[in-house]
């Protein structure tokens, strides 16, 4: 069977390297800061989408350009919110999912590289038209073309991402992907973003129902015939009915996705998280029928059921990507393994000649050397290291200069990088290692 996959799903070698932290430390940090990442996003994301809205039907009334420049006040702060907390669970996702986060990344090419430009354009956007609201107030379509076009970089950048990161769960679909639009096609890419759309209208609504509940907020000053309650109302019925959609598209997202990352764990996740969705519903609508306690006990009550619900979501995405990846990690740990036995025998074998010493057939010292050493000197090519047949004619018939620099070394040579030393080493093991170097035939 492992056999038939590995004709079939490309299987690179891990990265030799230890992780930074424990990988249980790492995940709770991807977690974590992934969803305060992605609660700054959906706020940017629906409040561009909601300032929009508001500015287009100005025409009507013109309270709602006074909300809509309100609702763009909040814009900018949380893009650069967005971005710093966006720091974090890109490199933890690097560390720990190295060569599946890269790989993508490659399969998806230019488009993915196109991330970086599309957000300058969208953050210099998005600042022209907050600072040039009066100077185009009597040119609104130019002002509205401005977010318009922001609006689409916003909602291009996470389509581009949430591809990326879905194309990096199917290894067994690398060979046949041929670039970004490709990607496309996999399962669960659609229902995912639209899932991330609805969320972002319930989350920014919910926020917005506060921004503007909020005492600091002095409607009369602001409206002439709008009311506080008009606006509040509005934002929570906003969030009412996204939450509401999330019941037709998380079914669909859940149906969707590939049965390789489905478990029992995970389902018990996503019907917890239902559950609390369903009172967060209850809980809406309630709110809506006591406006004047917005913000107030049940509103923060809601912030909590959100978060736990958040955080449900999070745990259920990271659950599916460990059980999608979990056989090919098995299989890449396999091949790593594999791949390192042979370093060490052709370290063994064709680097390092063995020696004759009066104990046998091996000297006292390859056995340190081959531990401690090989890994960066071979017998006659260039590693980390010069080759031995370099390094050791320098300290011949001196084993004392050759153990001191072993136990405390320097940098001699600009084009290598400096050599660890070894002060944990007993007198003994020096000189051992050190007769292995000079008594060996390095050719």
């Amino acid at each position: 069977m492992i056999a038939t996959i590995l004709t079939q799903v490309p299987i690179p070698k891990d990265i030799p390297l230890p992780l930074p932290l424990p990988e249980w430390l790492l995940v709770a940090i991807l977690i974590f800061s992934f969803l305060l990442h992605i609660l700054f996003i959906n706020l940017m994301v629906g409040g561009s989408i909601l300032t929009f809205w508001y500015e287009l039907r100005s025409n009507k009334n013109k309270d709602y350009d006074k909300v809509a420049k309100e609702i763009a006040s909040t814009i900018t702060v949380n893009k650069s919110m967005a971005v710093v907390l966006g720091v974090a669970p890109l490199l933890s996702i690097n560390v720990l999912y190295t060569l599946y986060f890269y790989s993508s990344n490659a399969l998806t090419g230019n488009i993915w590289i196109s991330v970086i430009p599309w957000v300058a354009v969208s953050f210099l956007l998005l600042y022209l038209h907050k600072y040039s609201w009066n100077r185009l107030a009597e040119n609104k379509p130019l002002h509205l073309g401005i977010l318009a076009i922001a609006i689409f970089s916003f909602l291009l950048i996470p389509f581009i991402f949430l591809t990326n990161i879905n194309l990096m769960l199917f290894p067994e679909k690398w060979g046949e992907v041929e670039g970004f639009f490709s990607a496309m096609t996999l399962p669960n890419v659609f229902p995912r973003y639209f899932h991330f759309i609805a969320a972002s209208m319930a989350i920014t609504g919910f926020f917005l129902a506060y921004w503007f509940g909020r005492k600091k907020f002095n409607a009369e000053a602001q409206f002439k015939t709008l009311q506080k309650n008009d606006v509040k109302k509005q934002m929570l019925n906003l969030a009412l009915a996204a939450t509401g959609m999330q019941f037709i598209l998380g079914p669909l997202l859940f149906l969707t996705l590939p049965a390789k990352g489905v478990s029992w764990s995970l389902f018990w996740v996503i019907l917890a998280g239902a559950t609390i969705a369903v009172i967060i519903l209850v809980q809406l609508w309630k709110m809506i029928n006591e406006l004047d306690k917005v913000p107030g006990k049940r509103f923060f009550w809601v912030v909590g059921l959100f978060t736990v619900l958040v955080a449900f979501m999070g745990t259920g995405r990271h659950l599916y990507r460990d059980n999608a990846l979990a056989t090919h990690k098995k299989m890449m740990a396999e091949r790593t393994a594999a791949h390192w036995e042979q370093v060490k025998k052709a370290h063994e074998n064709l680097l390092l000649p063995q020696v004759e010493s009066e104990a046998g057939s091996f000297s006292p010292g390859q056995n340190i050397f081959q531990t401690n050493c090989a890994v960066c000197h071979a017998a006659t090519t260039r590693l980390v290291g010069p080759a031995m047949a370099e390094a050791a004619p320098i300290y011949k018939d001196n084993i004392d200069a050759l153990k001191k620099w072993i136990k405390t070394p320097g940098r001699k040579r600009m084009d290598y990088p400096a050599m660890a030393g070894f002060p944990q080493f007993t007198d003994k093991e020096l000189t051992d290692v050190a007769n292995y170097v000079l008594e060996n035939q390095w050719e």
